[in-house]
């Protein structure tokens, strides 16, 4: 017996080739993410959750449900299995050093309205990072129409994010001068997101592969660590459509792995995985 085959044999539940090939198919039509073989051991372990859930006996099993007529319902428990949502607060700082550099100038300038777009904003660290570095550059928001909308693909994170609430580990990231928005629940090690801070955030769900209900304009979005899942033709429809909200000058902040190289001519890079509008 190869090793693959004894992976397989001692497997909790069957999963076949053409299981995983229905799968990445399915996953990649419906959120852009590519799932190369090498994610098949990654794929098996987040679904065998769903197939415990259910009472499934393999992954077969697993496949017919979602060509079923119940396959509707049970689509947003896969998005939100494969999708990865590894985060934190201040994440990459030198993107919040340099919004709050440009913050302040669109403030001093005169301007009456912000908006910025956590468009992959996972369980909300991101979108909470915005937020805390637009109160250290404009000293009163409530002056300035200020908001952030914040949407991810997977609805079990957008709910986290909606509640906003975490743990001291997760916070110790955070600017000293930025921890009075955040609240000590008075129990355990958890802690919560002031007030002050979910007021200027709208939480919602958004697959970056379908319509778009947003009018923008953005002065800036935040695509951080998405595309690396996507392929080329993906990327460049994504970030055509994503220029299209953004002013000429407008910035658009991307992952530390990520490039724009071959993708779009419509920005320029200006600083570390940091683009602006040119077209």
């Amino acid at each position: 017996m190869t090793n693959a085959n004894q992976i397989e044999h001692q497997r909790e539940f069957s999963f076949s080739d053409s299981d995983f090939r229905f799968l990445a198919g399915l996953a990649n039509q419906k959120t852009g993410i590519v799932l190369a073989e090498h994610k098949r051991d990654m794929v098996y372990g987040r679904l065998a959750r769903r197939l415990r859930a259910l009472g499934l006996q393999s992954f077969t099993e697993y496949c017919e449900l979602l060509q079923s007529d119940a396959g509707h319902d049970e689509l947003p428990n896969l998005v939100n299995a494969i999708t990865t949502n590894l985060t934190g607060f201040f994440r990459e700082a030198h993107h919040f050093e340099h919004l709050k550099t440009e913050a302040a100038k669109w403030h001093e300038n005169g301007a009456k309205r912000i908006r910025v777009w956590s468009s992959a904003c996972s369980s909300g660290m991101e979108p909470y990072s915005i937020a805390m570095t637009l109160k250290s550059a404009i000293p009163n928001t409530d002056k300035c129409d200020v908001r952030i909308l914040a949407t991810d693909i997977d609805s079990n994170m957008v709910n986290t994010g909606i509640a906003g609430e975490y743990t001291l580990s997760d916070v110790e990231q955070v600017p000293a001068a930025s921890k009075q928005f955040i609240q000590n629940m008075g129990a355990g090690n958890r802690v919560k997101m002031s007030p002050q801070l979910k007021q200027l955030i709208t939480f919602n769900t958004l697959n970056l592969l379908n319509p778009w209900p947003i009018k923008g304009p953005f002065d800036a979005i935040f695509c951080r660590n998405v595309v690396i899942y996507f392929d080329k033709a993906t990327k460049q429809k994504l970030f055509s459509r994503m220029a299209e909200l953004l002013p000429m000058g407008g910035w658009l902040y991307i992952g530390h792995s990520e490039n724009l190289h071959g993708i779009s001519d419509r920005f320029e890079l200006v600083g570390r995985t940091i683009y602006r509008r040119v077209k």
